[in-house]
Formats: structure tokens, sequence, C-alpha cells
């Protein structure tokens, strides 16, 4: 992931923590999604990759997980060790590059909202099945395609470095992100060797209803993002014959 790409967090900071903490589609809608796709972790080994602010690092923490995490920001990687008080290993490291951990140290990777950015997401992948360990998952999120295709336009094919802007307290951020279809994303993983177990295209947390009725109304009706559910196999593949 080049530095243009996360360097809208390091700019953003505490801004995009407060929002995250309890915006519609942060709080009720990915989060939800997202631990309820990772089922029953006691007991699990967990990588919270592009752990942002530490919200699901604290989240899983809190559940008696062995979590560690990383993120390209600086300053998010300063805030989450912030909210979970210096009591989780949190690694400065770039989604997309090499990453600081040994062969099948994990049981499981959470990646949230993240893989958009990574500039090799095949790499960042490949990285994910080699620190994971046989029969472990990964459970990622990610913009929707088809929601990315009907706001920006073109070929729902291309793949393509996109820029939204986010309008903050502090003023309009650039935020950088790849574009690309769900055939691409699914290669990439289906070629670092992962099977695909699930597809999930998550509604909103009843909560959502209540607190922002609109956002409620529309991802009722059109998806927002997607998961996937990734498993690393128990046996390897065999090789051609």
């Amino acid at each position: 992931m080049d530095e243009h790409l996360w360097s809208a967090d390091d700019q953003m900071g505490s801004t995009y923590q407060r929002h995250a903490e309890d915006s519609a589609y942060n709080a009720h809608y990915d989060r939800p999604a997202v631990l309820a796709a990772l089922g029953p972790v006691g007991g699990l080994r967990i990588l919270d990759a592009a752990c942002g602010p530490g919200l699901y690092t604290q989240e899983l923490a809190a559940r008696g997980v062995e979590v560690s995490a990383f993120d390209a920001s600086t300053v998010m990687v300063e805030l989450a060790r912030k909210r979970t008080a210096n009591r989780v290993q949190i690694d400065r490291a770039v989604l997309g590059g090499p990453l600081p951990y040994p062969d099948s140290s994990f049981d499981l990777v959470v990646c949230a909202l993240a893989i958009h950015y990574a500039d090799d997401r095949s790499t960042a992948l490949a990285e994910f099945c080699r620190v994971l360990r046989a029969g472990g998952a990964v459970v990622l999120s990610t913009q929707h395609p088809t929601m990315d295709w009907l706001r920006k336009g073109g070929s729902y094919f291309d793949v393509k470095l996109e820029t939204d802007i986010w309008h903050t307290p502090s003023g309009n951020q650039p935020v950088r992100f790849w574009r690309e279809p769900l055939s691409a994303l699914c290669t990439a993983a289906t070629g670092a060797g992962f099977l695909i177990e699930k597809v999930i295209e998550p509604l909103p947390a009843g909560t959502m209803r209540e607190h922002y009725p609109e956002d409620y109304e529309k991802l009722t009706r059109e998806p927002g993002f997607l998961l996937l559910r990734l498993v690393k196999p128990r046996d390897p593949r065999p090789g051609p014959a």
C-alpha cells in the first residue's frame, strides 16, 4: 500500500476514530456482520490486519482472544495502542507487503474495510495465507463492487484507482482506493491458496433503523459492503500431474 493510499489515515486520525465508533456503516453495518462471520473466537489467535484505530482489536481482546494487529498509518497504530492500553502487540506494517509474523501464527485473520486500499491485493492475501495455520480462515470486508460501479460509472470490469471525498469536521479529505470486479478479488484469494467458504452481502443491524433510518432503508434495498470468508486448506492442494 503506497504512502498516498494510507496517508489519509494519518491526516484524519482521531477524527476518523470518533466517526467509526458509532457511524452507520462502521458500527451498525460492517462490525456486526464481520464479527458474526468470525464465529466463536474463544481461545483463538487472531490477527487484526490494517486495524485502523483498533476498534476490532479492542472488541476481540475483550472477548478473551489472543490478538495481534498492524496498520500502515503511524497515527492509527498509536490510536490503537492507546485504545488497548498497550496490552496488545500492534505493529506498523503495510497491507500488501511482507508481514512481521512467522508462518502459521494465527487461527483467524480479520481485515475490515481495508483490502481495497492495498496496491497489491494478491500479495496481501498470500501473506494472510502464510501466517495462518492450516484450516484457519480470513474474514474480510470491502466496498461492494456493484456499489462502486454505480457510483463511479464506466465499466464494471475496470480495475482502477478511484478517489472519494470524505467530508470531515476538519475539511474535505481525498481518500483513494482500488476498484475492481468481484471476480478479480476472488481470483486473488484462490490464487493465494484459499478456498472461498462464504460470500456474504450483509443487511444492516436492527440498531441502524433507530439511529440512521435513511441509511437503513437504503441498505435493505441495495448492497453497500461485501464480506468473504476464506479458508486455508488443511491438506496441500495436489500439484499438476
